[in-house]
């Protein structure tokens, strides 16, 4: 148990960062995967919407210091290059 009373502080702002920052990783894993899956099927219209809006979640996330903006834009890398790969003939 914590003694020191900046501390004790931090102990009832963990639980209350760290559900926010869930919220937004959860939020962004949740929009890069309707993308992936958006990807393989048949519509580039539609895949290229839903890559959009996964780069904005990613974003999102990397500004409020849930990801590492390098992390973020690994990610959004591999969003568009497997989007590119799949709709190269569209």
């Amino acid at each position: 148990m914590a003694n020191i009373r900046s501390a004790k502080k931090r102990m009832r702002q963990n639980p209350k960062r760290q559900a926010r920052n869930q919220r937004v990783r959860t939020r962004a894993r949740t929009y890069v995967k309707l993308a992936r899956t958006s990807i393989d099927g048949q519509d580039p219209a539609a895949a290229a919407e839903a890559v959009k809006q996964a780069i904005s979640e990613l974003d999102r996330a990397a500004a409020k210091g849930v990801l590492h903006a390098n992390n973020a834009s690994r990610r959004k890398a591999r969003l568009m290059k497997q989007l590119a790969k799949t709709h190269k003939g569209s």
